[in-house]
């Protein structure tokens, strides 16, 4: 009975141990998918069925029924964007001239309010623009619709204002860059809409018009009917220079039709400006603008950040075209001029996220300072791919850069959700037949956060506030 009861024993123990050996084999199993994922990085296996060409048949058709329906005087090619603290600016194009004035109200049909701004217009050679008409509407409240009407003419549109002022106010972003004027296009456009978000953040190239102005206004048609409910806040990219040697400038077209609240920030150049939503500070800066240490641009953001509140403002985010971080082969360097310039003072500043475009493609970093994974430094996001006609870059190098985490060569757009002072919540959408599908995604900390461990002063010795 005794050596019954010892083997009894002896076979408890047995199996006590096989559960032990089950259970740790399946912690270090979870540990190396951990590692897989996060150190080594992921480059997707997707491959995009091929769809319709560049040059858009369905895209053209639909810009010209639009045309044909829309009177001389009536608001085309519409936009809103942020313009200052309760402030909006209204943008539109005519034909035919017609007050700078926009009505507006919370009630549909019942204008309380009437603005009043500039008209402009430019020429490119032989081309000669519409009439452009800029109205800023304020002050207004947050998190409100109001109705509103252009000039006196035509339908009557609604946008909603952001949400209020704080360190703790909720918010959502979408993000999408290099757009121009595809099906591609017209289906990144659709998902964007079917998101909620309440403001949108563009890192260059907008319409592909390559000095071809025509373009212009076709893509300020296609992308109307989603960006005069929700603000659309813009950077420059490459195809935006346009410039002709003795005949026309740089940007031209662009700082007409895309004028940004830059003079509100203390810039002196649209193409780089700043402005505060909820609990968010966003740097848009200028690629294509002197931006070494001793410019305009690099003078103007060390001043910015000196006026940045993290109690207030805990977000801080930038956006700008040509990306610091970028394993694909297309665009390879050709943001490292001003990472060497800037990207020492963006870590000091401890900036959260950067948003950039160029290639076309999708890639999110590790946060990350001088190439290398770094705890406290910026959230590097790649994202390029709205539609454009040039198609996606895809081609990475090999191997994987260890700063590097997701990349995907396929069109899509971003979310970022902003929860309160600590957390956020991004994704990456990419575009799949009718739906958008959900690829990559990411709990963010924000470095002003006590738990990320980013407070105290920075190599370049400038404090966090």
């Amino acid at each position: 009975m005794l050596s019954i009861m010892d083997g009894g024993r002896g076979g408890a123990r047995s199996r006590r141990k096989a559960r032990m050996l089950q259970f740790v084999t399946l912690v270090f199993a979870v540990f190396l998918v951990f590692l897989g994922e996060f150190v080594v990085g992921q480059s997707s296996t997707y491959v995009r069925p091929p769809k319709a060409p560049a040059k858009s048949y369905a895209v053209e058709k639909l810009l010209q029924e639009r045309k044909s329906l829309t009177a001389c005087t009536d608001p085309d090619q519409m936009h809103v964007s942020l313009a200052g603290p309760g402030q909006m600016k209204v943008t539109w194009v005519t034909s035919s001239a017609v007050p700078a004035t926009v009505q507006y109200g919370t009630t549909s049909g019942h204008y309380t309010n009437i603005a009043s701004g500039v008209t402009k217009h430019y020429l490119f050679i032989l081309y000669e623009s519409g009439l452009i008409h800029d109205v800023i509407l304020g002050p207004l409240n947050p998190s409100t619709t109001y109705f509103y009407k252009c000039g006196g003419f035509g339908a009557e549109f609604n946008f909603t204002t952001p949400p209020p002022s704080g360190p703790n106010v909720p918010i959502k972003f979408a993000v999408v860059g290099d757009l121009g004027q595809t099906d591609w296009t017209a289906t990144t456009l659709e998902h964007l809409a079917a998101y909620d978000y309440d403001v949108l953040l563009f890192p260059g190239d907008l319409s592909y018009a390559d000095t071809w102005q025509p373009l212009w206004d076709s893509f300020g048609q296609m992308m109307s009917p989603y960006a005069n409910y929700r603000p659309w806040m813009v950077t420059e990219g490459n195809h935006e220079i346009e410039d002709i040697p003795l005949l026309v400038e740089s940007f031209l077209s662009y700082n007409t039709r895309w004028e940004m609240p830059y003079n509100e920030s203390g810039s002196s150049s649209n193409l780089y400006y700043s402005f505060e939503v909820a609990g968010v500070h966003i740097l848009m800066l200028g690629s294509y603008a002197d931006f070494d240490t001793n410019s305009t641009q690099f003078k103007w953001l060390q001043a910015d950040l000196e006026k940045v509140d993290r109690t207030k403002t805990p977000w801080l985010i930038a956006v700008l075209h040509a990306p610091w971080y970028n394993s694909n082969t297309a665009h390879q360097g050709e943001g490292d001029a001003m990472m060497a310039a800037m990207e020492s003072t963006l870590y000091a500043a401890k900036v959260d996220i950067m948003f950039a475009g160029h290639v076309h493609a999708y890639e999110r970093a590790e946060r990350a300072y001088l190439k290398k994974p770094d705890p406290c430094g910026i959230l590097y996001i790649t994202i390029g791919d709205g539609g454009n006609r040039e198609g996606l870059a895809g081609t990475w190098l090999d191997p994987q850069p260890v700063w590097s985490v997701f990349r995907e060569s396929s069109f899509g757009h971003g979310e970022l959700e902003i929860f309160n002072a600590t957390h956020a919540y991004w994704s990456w959408n990419r575009n799949q037949d009718a739906m958008p599908v959900m690829a990559d995604d990411v709990w963010i900390t924000s470095l002003s956060a006590a738990q990320s461990g980013c407070l105290s002063k920075s190599t370049t010795g400038m404090n966090i506030r």
